[in-house]
């Protein structure tokens, strides 16, 4: 399914565990890990300290080719490391085209972004103007081992997540994994501010019956089984609940639900889970 496989890496903690987590799907499964670090130099810095370029590039062939060494010695896997001057995003897009990348593996953070509150801008570009499909990744997992058991999928009846189911569905058959399909009940005060009545209740559970019946249809017709369940709350809140409870080792979801519109922006339920999720989050491209 995946065969190319981008690892995102800066020498991070959080880009670190991305490249583990490729090596390890493709030490299971085949294919290639394709090694890429940006080096970023504007004309700016250039005019103050142009010695500063080659200093950056050095760096980046430094612990690119150290990090291949210690995963060939480790996984002995098909990998080949790639330093590229420019705007990471661009850098990473334009190489997952060139090299006909299935997959691109990153962490939510890079080296300048370990504490902050949002997740770095990065890893939000490249999930945004992807070609592929993303894998966030948040830390290291000593029990990792590129095999997926037990998959959760948000599901609101969106393209979006019609897309996720079905990438949910083909990784199924790979690893014979689980499927959890979850749709979350939005909060009726927070639509129309205001308080909902029984009525409103009744048809807010039925709509949500018509749409994990539409999810099982779309499971069916890929020979899928799927396990189902509807929360109300927050979106973002109810998915890492559930991730948490059943023990999810991916959750895969689309860019936005069904109120995204701008496909250049990622939705705030899919940012909110990334940063709060324990688990690898897959986030389906177009």
């Amino acid at each position: 399914m995946y065969k190319n496989i981008i690892a995102a890496f800066d020498g991070s903690e959080a880009s670190k565990a991305a490249l583990i987590e490729s090596s390890n799907w493709v030490k299971r499964h085949g294919g290639r890990v394709f090694i890429v670090h940006a080096v970023y130099f504007d004309e700016e810095e250039f005019s103050i300290a142009p010695e500063q370029r080659e200093k950056r590039f050095e760096f980046g062939k430094k612990i690119s080719y150290q990090a291949k060494e210690e995963i060939l010695s480790r996984f002995d896997i098909n990998i080949e490391s790639i330093v590229c001057e420019g705007e990471p995003p661009d850098v990473i897009a334009d190489i997952a085209r060139e090299k006909k990348v299935d997959l691109i593996v990153m962490g939510t953070h890079g080296r300048k972004g370990l504490k902050r509150l949002l997740m770095g801008s990065v890893t939000s570009s490249v999930i945004a103007s992807s070609p592929c499909d993303t894998l966030i990744v948040k830390k290291p997992c000593k029990e990792c081992n590129g095999e997926y058991k037990s998959i959760l999928v948000p599901f609101d009846g969106s393209e979006f997540s019609k897309k996720a189911l079905d990438r949910a569905c083909k990784l199924s058959k790979i690893d014979n994994a689980e499927i959890t399909l979850l749709y979350v009940i939005p909060r009726y005060e927070e639509m129309i501010e205001f308080f909902k009545s029984e009525s409103i209740k009744k048809s807010l559970l039925d709509e949500a019956h018509k749409i994990i019946d539409e999810a099982k249809k779309i499971a069916s017709k890929r020979d899928a089984s799927i396990k189902t369940e509807i929360q109300e709350g927050q979106a973002a809140d109810k998915i890492i609940e559930a991730a948490n409870r059943l023990k999810i080792d991916l959750i895969v979801l689309g860019t936005h639900g069904w109120r995204g519109v701008n496909k250049a922006i990622m939705g705030s339920t899919t940012e909110r889970v990334i940063l709060n999720a324990a688990c690898p989050v897959l986030v389906v491209g177009r």
